[in-house]
């Protein structure tokens, strides 16, 4: 079984990852809201909804008290802070590209595993653990397209994200199962985070419907035959060329 001491530092490591995606994730946020040009209120607003989003609908669904956003003011004061980096500061460049998806996908892992784990400690069952820790992770992301008018990354056209969620709560979920949730955290944690960075890295995506149908699978399946075939086609041409023939 984990011991105290374990749980209050596993505890406190997962507080600062938390806080270090609530801050990378409010900074996207201000990042978006530069680029549809929006004053202040609109760096907060995306800051907040991008940093804070799926937490507050965490806990404001599971109804066990005032969502944390709001009873620690650390996490309010880390959204205001990367809403005005973004605002100061036109967050781009190799450094941004190269931090924010090793960033985003910690905080993936831990957002989902924490979500999952407060549905659990509050007595609900496995299906809604793994249901809240995926909206933990991704429903930040998920209102604020909708509030700008656009389809949420997370429902298709990107590689896997939600489906990283899913994977880590259900980690988290079997962890706490047989008896070792702080470890089962760290665990969670890893998975969430090594197949989002996999996914990204490999190109992974679920399949649209249009993939399944027979019509599309048909004209997938001859086009790659075509395109192994050309090169032999054009090897037999050079080393076979045809005679000209008289009209």
């Amino acid at each position: 079984m984990d011991v105290a001491v374990d749980d209050q530092a596993v505890d406190e490591i997962f507080r600062v990852l938390d806080l270090t995606g609530v801050l990378a994730n409010a900074v996207l946020g201000g990042v978006i809201a530069r680029r549809e040009r929006l004053d202040p209120i609109g760096f907060v607003v995306l800051a907040t909804l991008t940093g804070l989003g799926g937490g507050l609908i965490r806990d404001t669904l599971l109804q066990a008290g005032p969502p944390v956003a709001l009873t620690d003011p650390t996490y309010l004061l880390t959204v205001l802070a990367g809403a005005a980096i973004a605002y100061v500061v036109r967050v781009e460049g190799r450094a941004w590209d190269g931090t924010w998806p090793v960033v985003d996908a910690v905080a993936l892992g831990c957002w989902a595993s924490v979500g999952a784990q407060k549905t659990l400690d509050v007595g609900l069952g496995w299906l809604p653990a793994i249901l809240l820790g995926t909206i933990t992770a991704t429903g930040g992301g998920l209102v604020r397209d909708v509030v700008l008018r656009r389809v949420p990354g997370i429902l298709g056209g990107g590689t896997l994200y939600a489906t990283s969620a899913i994977a880590a709560a259900a980690t988290q979920v079997v962890a706490t199962a047989i008896g070792y949730p702080v470890a089962g955290s760290l665990v969670a944690l890893a998975v969430g985070a090594g197949l989002v960075l996999l996914a990204r890295r490999r190109g992974w995506m679920l399949p649209d419907a249009d993939a399944w149908s027979r019509t599309v699978a048909v004209r997938t399946r001859y086009r790659r035959l075509a395109e192994r075939a050309r090169p032999v086609r054009r090897l037999r041409d050079r080393r076979h060329p045809r005679e000209p023939h008289d009209d």
